[in-house]
């Protein structure tokens, strides 16, 4: 048995479903969670859409004994309620069960043009509220091929400068390795791994307390590998989190490294 370690000295493996579920399908998988394998060195969490974010805390409390933790995929950047048609707060986030927040995710930058500013403004409304940002970073493979990738890193974490928090979360997500077909080397990973360990104890100070996650298509073939990785204290997961027998061999892989 292993001693009781605090969310900051344990792996994290967090699920992001993105745009995926159903009421029906949520509840067979949250089901099958139930016989969850018992993973003392990680914190598990999943990050649903919006609309489910209720349901599956609901579930994470009734039929998980809270065991994974309830994660928003974004927030938004005003912090109080108001005028803003189609905004969720952090607010309303902490309402419904929240545990973390994902802040800047690839996505959303690709998509929603989402920059330095709005993810400061996001990272703020959160802390405010009691909950955990884990803001997203990652450079295109222009950027990679073009060597400025550490240039691009040291950028994005620029917003963590004068935070009121002493725990930093970072998950980093090489864009050029996500669904593309190209898979990041361990010496890749390790680089940038360290580099943001770096940066973020120049930014915060070396009191702070750090988790950097691996975010390249982490998947139940690869994740032993990753894990071992320097630097490397967990994964953000994608389409691998929508299945149960997948996703539990993520988490085991965490356990065991």
């Amino acid at each position: 048995m292993y001693r009781q370690i605090g969310m900051w000295d344990q792996k994290w493996v967090i699920g992001n479903w993105k745009m995926n579920g159903r009421l029906q399908n949520n509840n067979a998988l949250m089901h099958r969670f139930r016989i969850l394998p018992t993973a003392e060195r990680v914190l598990i969490g999943l990050a649903a859409p919006t609309v489910y974010l209720l349901q599956l805390h609901n579930a994470m409390q009734i039929v998980l004994n809270n065991r994974i933790l309830t994660c928003a995929q974004d927030v938004s950047r005003f912090p109080d309620n108001g005028a803003y048609t189609g905004e969720v707060s952090a607010e309303m986030l902490a309402d419904t069960g929240t545990d973390i927040v994902l802040i800047g995710h690839s996505e959303r930058s690709l998509y929603f043009g989402e920059k330095n500013e709005i993810q400061r403004r996001k990272m703020e409304n959160v802390l405010n509220v009691g909950l955990i940002p884990l803001l997203c970073v990652g450079e295109s493979l222009e950027e990679r091929e073009a060597g400025k990738e550490h240039e691009v890193i040291a950028h994005q974490l620029s917003i963590l400068q004068g935070l009121d928090t002493k725990n930093i979360a970072v998950a980093y997500e090489p864009v050029w390795a996500i669904g593309t077909g190209k898979v990041a080397t361990v010496e890749q990973i390790a680089d940038m791994h360290a580099f943001i360990y770096k940066e973020i104890l120049s930014l915060c100070g070396s009191d702070v307390k750090i988790r950097v996650l691996y975010g390249g298509s982490v998947k139940a073939d690869n994740a032993a590998d990753i894990f071992a990785v320097p630097y490397v204290d967990g994964a953000l997961v994608g389409g691998a989190s929508l299945s149960y027998d997948s996703f539990t061999a993520i988490i085991s892989a965490a356990q065991n490294a």
